[in-house]
């Protein structure tokens, strides 16, 4: 059965930081994706993609990564952890096109509040500035298999960058009116 790894993941989490949820991206069991960009399917369509035996795939890796600052947009001196959550999509070089507020998760679901659109906007103006290695599709030679990690492509004949959707949670308490942030 040919290796499945996630182009389009749901992946909470980055380096140097608290996860959520992970996923394993050399898994042969986990589903992927490819967004389209041709004519045909429209821009953003999200295409079902499997991996060849002689192919690979290595996750994008988050290199710059400020956290949300919220200053004095917020004036509530006091807020639970209130969790709100982006899907970011990420370029083919590593750059964030573009994120999007997703509230229909239980744990997402105070992003959808009025008063914590506040919230929603400092965490999208962080990923905004957020910088990737891009993830990528490694081709090795015709008749190759791919290595048995197949998120190194040292060896690869070609490697493909590509676009990728991941999902990020923010978590945001102000306590005495200091404001802290942990993004998972």
């Amino acid at each position: 059965m040919p290796a499945a790894v996630a182009l389009v993941v749901g992946v909470a989490g980055c380096a140097g930081h608290d996860r959520l949820t992970t996923v394993d991206s050399r898994a042969e069991t986990v589903g992927h994706q490819r967004l389209r960009a041709d004519a045909t399917g429209g821009p953003g369509q999200v295409e079902a993609y499997t991996l060849k035996p002689s192919e690979g795939y290595r996750m994008p890796q988050l290199y710059a990564a400020p956290d949300p600052v919220l200053g004095d947009r917020d004036p509530r001196r006091e807020l639970p952890p209130t969790t709100v959550c982006l899907q970011v999509v990420v370029s083919a070089d590593g750059a964030v096109e573009r994120s999007v507020p997703v509230s229909d998760r239980s744990e997402c679901i105070a992003g959808a509040a009025t008063e914590n659109r506040v919230l929603v906007e400092a965490a999208q103006e962080a990923v905004a500035m957020w910088r990737y290695s891009p993830a990528a599709v490694c081709h090795f030679a015709a008749g190759r298999r791919a290595p048995a990690d197949r998120s190194d492509c040292r060896d690869a004949e070609r490697v493909e960058p590509v676009a990728v959707s991941l999902f990020y949670a923010f978590t945001f308490e102000i306590v005495h009116g200091q404001h802290t942030v942990k993004t998972r």
